[in-house]
């Protein structure tokens, strides 16, 4: 066990004990302590990974009712929340898809469509990471294309001339853009990543603002799809060119892979119908409310019955074949759901112990330039996700900057939005995100090499989002 988790371990009770016995710190916030005492122990636990961060998250569960902060019942709803049985949807329709490998026939579908010139190949492993990302976690998109990807450039290993720097370059250009277009994918929607998920709990349970699936899609997809040429543009034009490198190769993997998944099977078909079905009432729920006004459609509720379906349509009714069994959930990320409802939690805490309050008059009574608070904060989270989990931070600073905000006196979608997108644009370091550790397990990327375009991509990211704080959510919003 490093020693970091170590400390980690002994450190965050040691804190909590130390600050739950100090004199209130805020004179008339009763619980204020012990909400401050809680957040500081998961937050260390969150920070150091010295035990799962899907256990961190149920730690208000004990300490909130032992505390007096809130009783068992109001700490449980929170790990009940609709937008929790959102996720759940999304990742019974996400297993689906991987189970009858339609993600990777789409993938390699997108990849042969975009061409098998060097560039072009980047851009079609690019296009099909993101796309996958946007519906699958950013994990399975990256382990998808990653075997795809790698025997692509063993034929470059291979060939007549060797491994080139032209090589290399193409190398690391297919490998980290695996990685930051499942990183930037994800963004598009609210199922794409969980700090979107978080932020969209966070405003339903506190603020009663609610943000439907094709209004994220409305700044998220566009934001995402700026974003992967921006990283496409960086990789290939700037970083790592490919100007020698020529080669065909690349079409017959790709002929090669899809030969393995033979024709398309009547689940994959049924699986993409139920896909299809779902996605569409999602985008088209507000325009099917307003005719079938009794229906009371909500996101969670389509989420759920495409998650459903997939358990109780047979595809075979005669010999009891469904394409989803129970046990196939054992693979679902539960983990991921219980963050959620520690972060929603831990949010409920810190507003009805009248933190957020606290933050909000400080900020109020402050002469901050509005526009050089906003860049900071997603500054400040964009690099601080570097090093920390997204979910995490996200659920423990989302509340303070809705406090902020509110301060501020600004609409608090304006700047949550911005500060909760910077948490999935954390392109410089190997641990900051699942997909790009899994790239650079791949040994074809250096921590340097990531760091150096990761940089440059950071600071085009905050760039972006303060833009989009500044011109584009006030019109949205």
């Amino acid at each position: 066990m490093p020693w970091s988790k170590k400390i980690g371990l002994f450190l965050g009770p040691a804190l909590f004990l130390i600050l739950i016995n100090l004199p209130d710190l805020l004179p008339g916030k009763e619980y204020a302590n012990a909400v401050m005492a809680t957040a500081l122990w998961m937050v260390v636990w969150w920070i150091t990974e010295a035990v799962s961060i899907s256990v961190t998250a149920l730690l208000p569960l004990i300490l909130f009712p032992s505390l007096d902060v809130m009783d068992i019942t109001e700490v449980g709803s929170n790990y009940g929340s609709p937008i929790i049985f959102l996720f759940f949807g999304g990742f019974v329709l996400a297993l689906a898809l991987e189970k009858v490998n339609l993600h990777k026939r789409i993938a390699l579908n997108i990849i042969r469509i975009t061409g098998t010139t060097p560039n072009k190949v980047v851009l079609g492993f690019m296009i099909a990471t993101a796309s996958l990302s946007m519906w699958i976690s950013n994990t399975a998109s990256t382990v998808v294309m990653l075997p795809i990807a790698m025997s692509v450039i063993r034929l470059l290993i291979h060939d007549e001339d060797g491994f080139t720097k032209d090589d290399r370059n193409f190398a690391l250009s297919v490998m980290l853009g695996i990685a930051f277009s499942a990183n930037a994918g994800g963004i598009a929607t609210v199922i794409g990543t969980p700090p979107n998920s978080v932020l969209i709990g966070l405003l339903e349970n506190q603020y009663q603002i609610e943000i439907s699936f094709l209004k994220w899609m409305t700044f998220g997809l566009p934001f995402s799809i700026i974003l992967l040429l921006i990283c496409y543009w960086v990789l290939v034009k700037w970083m790592f060119p490919n100007r020698q490198l020529q080669f065909t190769a690349s079409r017959e993997v790709i002929q090669a892979e899809l030969k393995k998944l033979g024709p398309t099977s009547g689940k994959e078909k049924m699986v993409l119908a139920i896909f299809g079905v779902t996605v569409f009432l999602w985008v088209f729920r507000t325009v099917i409310n307003s005719i079938f006004p009794s229906l009371g459609l909500s996101d969670t509720i389509i989420s759920m019955v495409g998650a459903v379906s997939l358990f109780a349509l047979p595809y075979n009714l005669k010999k009891g074949d469904f394409i989803i069994q129970w046990g196939d959930t054992s693979k679902l990320a539960w983990g991921i759901l219980i963050l959620f409802g520690g972060g929603l939690a831990l949010a409920n805490g810190m507003s009805s112990s009248g933190l957020v309050d606290v933050v909000s008059t400080a900020i109020a009574n402050s002469d901050f330039p509005v526009l050089l608070t906003a860049s900071l904060l997603i500054l400040l989270m964009l690099f601080m996700t570097e090093l920390m989990s997204n979910v995490a931070l996200v659920a423990v600073l989302a509340p303070v900057v809705a406090g902020i905000a509110i301060g501020l006196d600004i609409p608090m979608l304006h700047l949550l939005i911005p500060v909760t997108i910077a948490s999935s644009c954390a392109f410089m370091l190997p641990m900051a995100t699942p997909p790009n550790a899994i790239v650079f397990a791949s040994g074809y990327i250096e921590v340097q090499q990531m760091a150096r375009v990761g940089i440059v991509l950071n600071l085009i990211s905050v760039v972006l989002l303060v833009l989009m704080f500044q011109f584009v959510f006030p019109l949205l919003f």
